[in-house]
């Protein structure tokens, strides 16, 4: 179920970017000035983007942006042109799963909007060898038959909280084990060669 919202999560922070970005970016005081040469706003220290140097695709997908545009913070900006670009490389079928997704984003309440949110912070806070390793457990979970899949989930929705909180902290134990196990093995290892 974990890895189902991870694979979710990477959807919704794009359309987090694009969309709800206010909440993920602070709006700058200072007052932009436009360098008309090379189609920048200048803004504090970061070049912004000049709304005529996007293309026409650019402009009808970030129209909801338009009116603020020069007045965007220029990381904000760069992150919404780079989202577009991204949009553009998706295939239709892949369009209309997002868009789907989306509009069930849109329909969650609050509370599990900023508790997927939390989630993610808490995903990408984790060491880079950790968050390989749940893309791995959630590959292999996505390549087993669909029936497989089907009562792995139903056996994990049918389990109360503390059991789940049980089997998250038995693999936790299990993690930690093996780690130590490793080392220990390195350190022989390693004894043995010196």
């Amino acid at each position: 179920m974990r890895s189902k919202k991870l694979k979710y999560s990477g959807w919704l922070i794009f359309y987090l970017l694009l969309v709800c970005s206010p909440l993920l970016s602070q709006a700058s005081d200072a007052e932009p000035s436009i360098n008309r040469d090379q189609g920048t706003v200048a803004k504090g220290n970061g070049k912004g983007i000049a709304w005529r140097s996007l293309n026409v695709e650019e402009q009808t997908l970030l129209a909801p942006f338009a009116k603020n545009w020069e007045g965007l913070p220029p990381g904000r900006q760069q992150r919404l042109r780079k989202g577009i670009k991204r949009w553009a490389q998706l295939t239709p079928g892949e369009r209309t799963r997002a868009q789907k997704r989306f509009t069930r984003w849109q329909q969650l309440p609050p509370e599990k909007r900023q508790r997927v949110r939390n989630r993610f912070e808490h995903f990408m806070s984790l060491p880079s060898v950790e968050r390989k390793r749940l893309r791995q457990r959630f590959r292999d979970f996505r390549n087993l038959p669909p029936a497989r899949r089907a009562i792995l989930r139903e056996r994990w929705q049918k389990m109360s909280p503390a059991q789940r909180h049980a089997i998250v902290e038995r693999r936790q134990v299990r993690r930690q084990i093996n780690r130590q196990q490793r080392e220990m093995r390195r350190d022989m290892h390693r004894q043995r060669r010196h």
